[in-house]
């Protein structure tokens, strides 16, 4: 890559998990703000999509690797030449509604691996780009169940407040530093993979689990939030901000209409 864009006043970002979702419909709405965006994903027939789209740039990598993180480094610092507006630390997911009793050791370590484990390295790889220049942002997607456990979950609520720590001790750590630290806990969100993701491609499962609901958010909800927290004056940061539709009340009370 050829540093293009380095050193403009055009802000620069970096979307994880970006092949579907939450990151796609982040790196569109990031493209239609007007930033220069690298869009991180494993699946390269996706992301060749999105950059077909929007324009952004792409890099194929598992950031549960050290060496593919390496890779990401060393492509902001030559896209843009080392200087980066914002990371959006999407990438994530759940695997499996297993009990704690019951819950498979695999997809714990699957959960850890791309929520949290992910989220540090890149964080730690990408740091020093978004000192320079006037300061930048690391955006932490977490999710209400950062904040609360429910039965069926240990795995994914364990994984994301760990993820949620992240952000929580990195903003005490980087104090006085020019770099913001933002967490958004989306709650109810339907996408097209992430239920069934967790279900193990039981589609009948995966759809039961917005039956009844009359507007859960969707992809591009998240992604306007997103907009928003990343395009404040330098002054205001976002510490957190939870997101759910009308009908969550909370975690565990959701209007469904009858079918």
């Amino acid at each position: 890559m050829s540093s293009d864009v380095a050193r403009t006043s055009t802000p620069t970002a970096v979307v994880t998990g970006a092949s579907s979702g939450i990151g796609a419909a982040t790196v569109r709405r990031l493209r239609a703000e007007g930033f220069h965006v690298l869009a991180v994903a494993r699946r390269a027939d996706r992301l060749e999509a999105l950059a077909a789209e929007t324009g952004a740039a792409v890099l194929t990598a598992d950031l549960t690797h050290g060496d593919d993180v390496a890779r990401l480094r060393d492509a902001v610092q030559d896209r843009f030449g080392g200087d980066l507006t914002a990371l959006v630390n999407n990438a994530g997911g759940a695997f499996g509604t297993d009990t704690v009793e019951h819950g498979k050791v695999e997809d714990w370590q699957r959960m850890f691996d791309v929520n949290v484990l992910a989220t540090l390295r890149v964080t730690q790889a990408l740091l020093p780009a978004l000192r320079t220049g006037r300061g930048g942002d690391v955006l932490v997607m977490s999710s209400t169940a950062a904040r609360i456990v429910y039965e069926g979950g240990g795995g994914y609520t364990a994984a994301k407040h760990a993820e949620a720590a992240i952000a929580e001790t990195l903003r005490l750590e980087l104090a006085g530093d020019p770099v913001r630290v933002l967490e958004v806990a989306p709650g109810m969100v339907k996408t097209e993979e992430f239920s069934l993701n967790r279900t193990g491609g039981d589609s009948a499962r995966a759809d039961a689990v917005y039956a009844g609901v009359k507007e859960p958010l969707v992809a591009e909800d998240i992604a306007d939030v997103v907009a928003w927290m990343l395009t404040r004056p330098r002054h205001v940061n976002v510490d957190l901000l939870v997101v759910r539709p009308l009908a969550q009340a909370a975690q565990h009370k959701v209007v469904r209409e009858k079918q």
